[in-house]
């Protein structure tokens, strides 16, 4: 019995495994080996290179950028979106009724394609929109998508409208699974609404906000399509992130080993930069006992 349980839970579990193995494992062992090869996508033959993608890669300004580009989106997207995370799941946990349908209106943007989302801001932002020109009237004239600051607010907004209704759904959970007798002891105390948020909500919060945190902070890492279709990685490399650069290199200067390469950097960054965020956040956590 105990044999057939297992041979079953192998057999659910092996469209999932075999989906791994061939989109996943294969392709990373197999960028792996590109890494040490100078491929350029097109030659049947390439020559071993050893480490010189590498040495390459570090010293490269596009590199360098993306790697600064990473944190600065992190630092413009994270708060942002974890901020209209919170305000919706409190409103929305408020509601005395049809919470499921708001939560689901809010929810929408995050399957809309970031394509189609990219080039409707494109549209609204270029310089005859009626936006541009209504702002040109008043004295505001900005190239919001050709200046550095802006091209990089401009990203960040638009990932943050489009997951504020993912991670509201999280958040709204961890606010249902809150004892309301807590709240009744607290208010018997005398602790007012906004100590009760400060002190009580976002401590018992903590699962729901963890693992909203994780998921934001890890998008930061892999942000390209909204970068393509409105920047292009510009300007001057204000927007290039890691995917941006591992696609300009493989599939527009056609050098599939270094991009291999700018690829497995970027893994290590991304998995340094998490194992740091989940340590520190693992901290707030245990001084609110949960850890």
């Amino acid at each position: 019995m105990k044999e057939n349980n297992n041979r079953l839970g192998w057999l659910f579990a092996s469209p999932y495994l075999i989906y791994s193995l061939v989109f996943f494992l294969i392709p990373l062992v197999w960028s792996f080996y590109l890494s040490f090869t100078n491929w350029d996508l097109i030659a049947p033959e390439y020559d071993f290179v050893g480490f010189d993608n590498f040495a390459k890669a570090l010293k490269s300004p596009g590199v360098h950028a993306a790697f600064w580009v990473t944190y600065k989106f992190m630092m413009v997207f994270v708060p942002l979106v974890i901020v209209l995370s919170l305000v919706v799941s409190v409103l929305v946990h408020s509601l005395p009724r049809l919470k499921s349908l708001f939560l689901i209106g809010f929810f929408l943007p995050y399957l809309s394609s970031g394509v189609v989302s990219a080039l409707i801001v494109k549209g609204l932002l270029s310089f005859n929109s009626p936006v541009n020109t209504a702002l040109r009237k008043i004295g505001i004239n900005i190239d919001w998508l050709g200046t550095s600051w802006s091209a990089l607010l401009i990203v960040g907004m638009i990932m943050a409208w489009k997951f504020t209704g993912y991670y509201a759904l999280i958040l709204t959970s961890g606010l249902e699974s809150i004892d309301h007798e807590v709240y009744e002891a607290a208010a018997i105390d005398g602790v007012t609404g906004r100590q009760r948020f400060w002190k009580i909500t976002l401590p018992l919060l903590y699962p729901a906000l963890y693992t909203t945190l994780i998921l934001a902070f890890g998008v930061t890492f892999g942000i390209f399509t909204e970068v393509y279709q409105l920047t292009g990685g510009g300007p001057n490399n204000a927007t290039n992130t890691w995917q941006m650069e591992i696609y300009s290199q493989a599939f527009k200067n056609l050098q599939a080993g270094y991009a291999s390469a700018v690829a497995l950097l970027a893994s290590v960054a991304t998995f340094i930069s998490i194992f740091i965020i989940r340590k520190l956040l693992e901290k707030w956590g245990a001084r609110n006992g949960w850890v």
